[in-house]
């Protein structure tokens, strides 16, 4: 493998380390949960890291970052749900933004003059959003070895809410503005 391929292949590895995360979340073994949630959230800050420092920025790994992070986190998030430690409101929530991301991003690049070499980039929003969501998976299962700061899930629940809510729209603001540009432009 050329070292040039490692962001993509570190975007893989974070798929795969998704079943062995739910499978620790759905058995109760938290601490193991934790840590292999921890190793995907390294290998997340590391392909973007090296594809930056590199230039190994390629249109695959500007799919296959996205498509890694929700495979993990929609997964992560549907075990807590499962094990009753997130609400079904928020599981809701947070899926219907990943559906209209991916569906407005197909939709974009469908119907626009981009080009194939162009990268898909997350907005500073959705890049927030991603580490309060991770963050709270951390933090739902660390209160379950140390129940110490339980009372703050709620709080919690509520600024993932809200953060979740304005990438969602933030999203749609920047396909928006762009769909309007291009209009303009023919």
């Amino acid at each position: 493998m050329a070292f040039s391929s490692l962001p993509n292949a570190l975007s893989i590895l974070r798929i795969i380390l998704t079943v062995p995360v739910v499978m620790t979340l759905l058995n109760h073994q938290y601490l193991f949960a934790i840590i292999l949630f921890f190793i995907a959230g390294v290998t997340d800050a590391l392909d973007g890291w090296i594809a930056k420092r590199f230039s190994f920025q390629t249109r695959l790994g500007s799919i296959l970052d996205p498509i890694a992070d929700k495979v993990l986190l929609v997964s992560s998030f549907l075990a807590l749900f499962w094990i009753g430690l997130l609400p079904l409101w928020l599981l809701i929530l947070v899926f219907l933004r990943d559906v209209i991301i991916v569906a407005g991003t197909v939709g974009y690049f469908l119907g626009s003059d981009t080009s194939e070499d162009e990268l898909l980039t997350p907005s500073n929003l959705s890049k927030f959003n991603t580490v309060l969501q991770i963050a709270l998976v951390l933090f739902l299962v660390i209160v379950q070895i140390y129940p110490i700061a339980y009372q703050w899930t709620t709080i919690f629940f509520i600024i993932i809410a809200t953060s979740t809510v304005l990438s969602g729209a933030d999203y749609v603001w920047i396909w928006t503005k762009q769909v309007i540009l291009q209009e303009k432009r023919k």
